[in-house]
């Protein structure tokens, strides 16, 4: 049901993809959005969040060779998107969206989320975990190769790879650039997983003083900044520090306290085995 590092994945393959010399293409039904207009928005980089949704022009802002459709149709998308000179597909969160054909699955989780899991209602699985061995290729969060191969075998999944996530250095929201890390911080999360953005601030050195979480695809008010501030005031802090993901959704507000999105670096243990599966559908 979300929070298990897809949309990041997708931005490193999309970004291999352009150093490969691909046109790739992002095709989202971008979720949540506001201003949801019928056919397809291509997403650039001052598309209102509104019209884009948070994700998809996140993943525009970070993967600048990458073209990004967004449409409830994402058919539609891919059709629009090769008529721009698209080379390849990437489907964000697309596992279930069985009405298309493809030639690579890649199935992102994190260890014994699946095995261990139950459908919804009852837990946070979309389908019985036996549906996992469609899937080509397992990506397992914040693991090693190792696990995830062990993973993968219990999945029945052959091939398989770890991704780490480590925060990058803090990023102006309002004044764009690196600030100098703050010794005392609140964290605000609007996403999927809120806990382990907190729990990846604590474990890269942040002292969190304190954390305030929102829904996931937040829409954020004047409202919600006061009570941030206030948290900031009554905690002692002197910034706060939020997700990539709700970077954007502040972007139309203006914040009286230092604000910062703090970017995700993705690493693969190995990153060798996803590209050489990538590779190998391209033809």
């Amino acid at each position: 049901m979300g929070g298990t590092g897809k949309t990041p994945v997708v931005a490193a393959i999309a970004q291999w993809l352009v150093d490969q010399g691909q046109r790739p293409a992002i095709l989202s039904r971008g979720y949540a959005r506001e201003d949801a207009v019928d056919g397809v928005v291509v997403v650039d980089q001052s598309t209102p969040v509104s019209r884009a949704g948070d994700e998809p022009l996140m993943l525009a802002r970070q993967v600048r060779g990458a073209t990004v459709c967004v449409s409830p149709d994402r058919y539609l998308g891919g059709v629009l998107a090769e008529k721009l000179g698209c080379t390849v597909h990437i489907l964000d969160d697309g596992f279930q969206h069985i009405e298309l054909a493809r030639d690579l699955d890649i199935l992102v989780t994190t260890i014994g989320e699946i095995p261990k899991g139950r459908v919804i209602p009852m837990g946070r699985l979309r389908e019985p975990k036996d549906a996992a061995a469609r899937a080509h290729f397992l990506v397992a969060t914040d693991a090693t190769a190792g696990a995830a191969s062990a993973e993968a075998w219990e999945l029945g999944i052959s091939q398989a790879c770890g991704v780490r996530r480590t925060p990058g250095e803090p990023v102006g929201i309002r004044e764009p650039g690196a600030g100098n890390r703050p010794n005392k911080i609140v964290a605000v999360a609007g996403i999927a997983n809120p806990d382990r953005f907190i729990t990846s601030l604590r474990e890269a050195g942040y002292n969190v003083v304190d954390s305030i979480t929102f829904p996931d695809h937040h829409r954020y008010t004047a409202k919600d900044l006061a009570a941030i501030e206030s948290k900031m005031k009554g905690s002692g802090a002197e910034a706060v520090l939020t997700t990539d993901k709700d970077g954007v959704r502040f972007e139309s507000l203006s914040p009286s306290f230092p604000l910062y999105r703090v970017p995700l670096i993705v690493e693969f243990d190995s990153p060798d085995a996803l590209f050489a599966s990538v590779k190998a559908v391209l033809g």
